[in-house]
């Protein structure tokens, strides 16, 4: 039996462990260690080391006057080869290839974030989107999308985000878009390792 303060150090345990998946998998994590560090510059390209600085939400505005396109798509491929994780309540919502939105040009507005995008695309494709607000990150967190969610495939599962191969640090609605950008929404069952090898 646990004495209190070994279930109260579990417990902490848990909650630490619980916060970082969600400040990683949202893009916000702030939290940087020299493996970490050393991991992503090893695996995304050098050609994608840098993006756009976030910008903040409260000053962003939009002109519906000025169109631009960009690519979106969304896929869950990486589920497929951890199905024996995914409840089997959900195995049917996973595509046949992974792919749930496949690679389409799509208008944007000027102003407008990665998150719009992605919002306004998958209700006029009525694709299922849950979300909410962090206010600490200043952005909108994708807690599902197709009625996939975060941990549906194990503890390190959940959706990120990458716009022409690189993957921020930051959330999606601090992102904003520029003509001719790829945004692509993935499903990663390892805290992005697997997507992020697959964009190098």
């Amino acid at each position: 039996m646990l004495s209190f303060n070994g279930k109260r150090s579990r417990i902490i345990g848990v909650l630490a462990i619980s916060l970082f998946l969600m400040l990683y998998l949202c893009g916000c994590s702030t939290i940087t260690t020299a493996e970490s560090t050393a991991y992503r510059s090893d695996v995304v390209s050098a050609a994608t080391t840098k993006g756009p600085d976030p910008v903040d939400t409260k000053q962003q505005e939009t002109d519906p006057a000025k169109e631009g396109t960009c690519t979106l798509s969304v896929d869950c491929v990486t589920i497929l080869d951890h199905m024996e994780s995914l409840p089997k309540t959900k195995t049917q919502l996973v595509p046949a290839d992974g792919v749930i939105y496949g690679p389409q040009e799509v208008t944007f507005y000027e102003g407008e974030s990665v998150f719009d995008v992605l919002n306004r695309e998958m209700q006029a494709n009525k694709i299922h989107l849950e979300f909410s607000w962090t206010p600490l990150y200043d952005s909108n967190y994708v807690e599902g999308i197709a009625n996939l969610y975060e941990f549906d495939c194990g503890e390190l599962s959940g959706w990120t985000y990458c716009v022409n191969g690189w993957f921020p640090n930051y959330g999606a609605s601090r992102y904003l878009v520029s003509a001719g950008d790829v945004i692509e929404w993935r499903y990663t069952c390892d805290l992005g390792k697997d997507v992020e090898q697959e964009a190098d």
